[in-house]
């Protein structure tokens, strides 16, 4: 018997979150991006827009994200 994989659906959107930037002496120190937004709005980067209601399900099914940091 065969088994063939499912066809690949990828699409890539972006949405406006919150972001907490920290300069010190004119330079960015540290970058927080807060991913409990609810995602609202969303644009289609790259892919398929056909399958953006279904990224965006996925995306935002209520599990509680953590924020991002990047800096020291």
């Amino acid at each position: 018997m065969s088994h063939s994989s499912p066809a690949l659906r990828r699409v890539v959107f972006q949405y406006l979150v919150p972001v907490h930037v920290e300069v010190e002496d004119g330079r960015v120190a540290r970058v927080t991006v807060i991913d409990e937004t609810p995602v609202r709005d969303p644009a289609v980067v790259e892919g398929d827009p056909a399958y953006l209601d279904d990224a965006v399900g996925a995306a935002d099914d209520g599990q509680p994200w953590p924020s991002w940091q990047f800096g020291y």
